[in-house]
């Protein structure tokens, strides 16, 4: 009886808290909806994925209607402190300077951004790529990483930039390109159900942790997902829909 007191009573707290973050009943989730797996498009025009799965458990335990958003990823930030989105849930990876101007929960995924060329390249490492033709997402923390490899981006010929990781993909397969920054766990994704004939080099250009980004204005919704999700994590739910995605349970939050 003692822990179904508990249980409701953490219950009630998070949907007080939410109740209190929010003026609406909706919780719009900002995404870049061609990010599989962390959020795209499906057969059905659909918009599903790991993120998807996550923040519709959490806004159906906080009693919230979820409305997925997508955005022009290159002006995501201009997204959240208008109010236009109260989230951005999609792979988001925690940088110094975004935690400087948005509210993050804990970070939930571990990532790395990594460079994608074709199986039959030959290309393995960074420095085999001098000369070449690299594809990166506009407004990506892959373009961020790769600004920040100076030596690396002098070294190219060339740096295109691509609105959505799956164009710069088909490009790198008809040979438009050489290679692609991405995040390490959507590449992985991309090549395994793309059934692709791509490598990811093993030199990474940064770690990363993916986290969910609020306005500064809005922790108090931010506290009540983070607590949620803590939530799942106790009760076997997160482990539950990462296995899901990921075949393994790669999750962060709790551990």
């Amino acid at each position: 009886m003692k822990k179904i007191m508990a249980v409701l009573c953490g219950l009630l707290a998070c949907l007080s808290m939410a109740s209190a973050a929010k003026k609406s009943n909706k919780f719009v989730l900002g995404l870049d909806d061609s990010f599989p797996p962390m959020g795209y498009r499906d057969a059905d025009n659909s918009i599903v994925g790991y993120d998807i799965d996550l923040a519709k458990e959490v806004t159906k335990r906080l009693g919230l209607e979820l409305v997925c958003q997508p955005i022009d990823w290159s002006a995501k930030e201009m997204e959240l402190k208008t109010g236009k989105i109260d989230c951005i849930w999609n792979g988001f990876t925690m940088t110094d300077e975004r935690q400087k101007k948005m509210a993050f929960t804990a970070p939930y995924l571990e990532n790395a951004q990594v460079v994608v060329v074709r199986a039959d390249s030959g290309y393995k490492t960074l420095t085999d790529l001098k000369g070449k033709k690299i594809g990166v997402q506009a407004g990506s923390s892959a373009q961020d990483a790769m600004d920040a490899a100076t030596e690396f981006k002098a070294s190219l010929k060339e740096v295109v930039e691509f609105q959505e990781n799956v164009t710069a993909l088909n490009d790198l397969e008809i040979k438009s390109i050489d290679g692609v920054v991405m995040d390490l766990i959507v590449a992985n994704y991309s090549i395994q159900q793309g059934k692709k004939d791509f490598v990811v080099l093993e030199e990474t250009l940064s770690p990363e942790k993916y986290g969910i980004a609020f306005s500064k204005k809005n922790k108090k919704l931010r506290d009540s997902v983070q607590k949620t999700l803590e939530d799942m994590a106790k009760d076997g739910t997160l482990a539950e829909i990462t296995v899901k995605w990921f075949g393994t349970d790669i999750s962060k939050i709790g551990k």
